[in-house]
């Protein structure tokens, strides 16, 4: 697996979004409910959605983040023998946590640090070190 960061840009027309999201003062992450592994929160973008509304609406989907402050933090690119990823990261900070929306999440918790048991490991750790930094 290949994987870098680099400055985002608004003009470039990325596919996916991650979500590095704070609350209390630790890292949230989500288990998947098909996963035993934990991930944080973000997906593709859809359709006449922006890079912010896709962050905005995945966090929501993947934590129940009621209230929260979002921006940009740099853009990512990632590549294996099955294809390549590029995306937009974001920091969410969250303020007010509600339930967990009956989709594809199984349940969040909160981290210190990054876990070991992560979905993507050749991945997240990579953007996490650029995105520790601005926290």
């Amino acid at each position: 697996m290949n994987c870098r960061v680099y400055p985002h840009t608004l003009e470039k027309p990325y596919r996916f979004v991650v979500v590095f999201s704070k609350y209390q003062g630790k890292l949230l992450l989500s288990r998947h409910r098909e996963r035993t592994t934990w991930e944080t929160q973000g997906g593709h973008i859809e359709p006449g959605e922006t890079p912010l509304e896709a962050a905005q609406r995945e966090l929501w989907e993947e934590s129940g983040a009621k209230r929260f402050s979002i921006r940009p933090l740099c853009g990512y690119w990632a590549k294996d023998d099955k294809g390549s990823s590029d995306g937009m990261v974001f920091f969410a900070q969250i303020e007010e946590l509600g339930e967990l929306p009956e989709r594809e999440m199984a349940e969040t918790a909160l981290f210190d640090a990054l876990p070991q048991e992560l979905t993507y490991p050749d991945i997240t750790p990579v953007i996490y070190r650029q995105a520790e930094q601005l926290f």
